[in-house]
């Protein structure tokens, strides 16, 4: 199982969300920010860490806001979405295809990876 870790960034009443790039598996899907967990980090370090790599941004990790297991095709995941703000920086399109802010009303106009869907539901109130 693969340990994935991911950022709900919210700006007011608004929260990030991230367009797969089209090369990568899932491409063109949104996401939250995130990656997988490297040998020797913790969840904070390798969310801390991924947002460097693919915003510029500094993060303060707050809470895990809820954890799922996945089984895609190709791989299971462990992913744990943590409560997140940026520290530092302004968010840059280092990776991904887009990123976009939206609020919980507007989570059904995004297609999204399918691990997300639990999460989705749950900041929609329906869980």
């Amino acid at each position: 199982m693969t340990e994935v870790v991911a950022a709900l960034i919210w700006e007011k009443d608004k929260f990030m969300i991230c367009q797969r790039p089209v090369q990568k598996a899932r491409g063109l899907l949104w996401e939250f920010v995130g990656g997988k967990v490297e040998p020797g980090e913790t969840k904070e370090q390798a969310l801390i860490r991924e947002c460097r790599e693919e915003l510029a941004v500094t993060l303060d990790v707050g809470e895990i806001f809820m954890d799922v297991i996945h089984k895609y095709p190709d791989l299971t995941v462990h992913l744990t979405l943590f409560n997140a703000s940026i520290r530092e920086g302004v968010p840059q399109r280092l990776e991904h295809n887009d990123i976009r802010w939206i609020t919980a009303d507007e989570i059904d106009q995004y297609e999204f990876c399918p691990a997300d869907e639990v999460l989705l539901r749950k900041l929609k109130g329906q869980e």
